[in-house]
């Protein structure tokens, strides 16, 4: 009997260490994944909803875009996303702002050239009018 308690004891222990994601971490989940199918997409409407108007969006050659400029680069095939998968997302709230972080591997065609992105990808979401958009994207290459 003694060794049944303490079996439920410990079971219970671990439920309550076990953390479900929060009403605003699912809503900014939800935003990470209407980006990516924006991006996939190419989806101007789309993309101009979920960026923030003062988006800096780092690209893992170091190279900064505006929400303009990358929006450009996507609607005209420059930057192409042709698939993206992505793995290891941890999302935390501070205030206004979300912190995420996951890793992204994708197939690409820019200008035309397919590639392969293996990334580390730092999002910085903030909420706009009851929104999560996103502020600002850094990237770094997995080696």
């Amino acid at each position: 009997m003694k060794k049944l308690i303490l079996i439920f004891a410990l079971f219970f222990l671990n439920i309550t260490f076990i953390k479900a994601q929060t009403a605003e971490e699912i809503k900014v989940t939800e935003s990470v994944a209407t980006l990516r199918q924006a991006m996939i997409d190419a989806d101007k409407n789309a993309l101009e909803k979920i960026l923030h108007e003062d988006l800096s969006y780092g690209h893992s050659s170091g190279t900064i875009e505006t929400k303009a400029m990358l929006i450009e680069s996507l609607v005209s095939g420059n930057a192409d996303f042709k698939t993206m998968d992505l793995t290891d997302q941890t999302v935390k709230i501070v205030g206004k702002n979300a912190i995420v972080r996951h890793k992204l591997f994708g197939e690409t065609a820019n200008k035309g050239v397919a590639s392969t992105a293996r990334l580390y990808v730092l999002l910085i979401f903030t909420k706009v009018k009851g929104n999560w958009v996103l502020l600002a994207r850094q990237a770094a290459k997995i080696v």
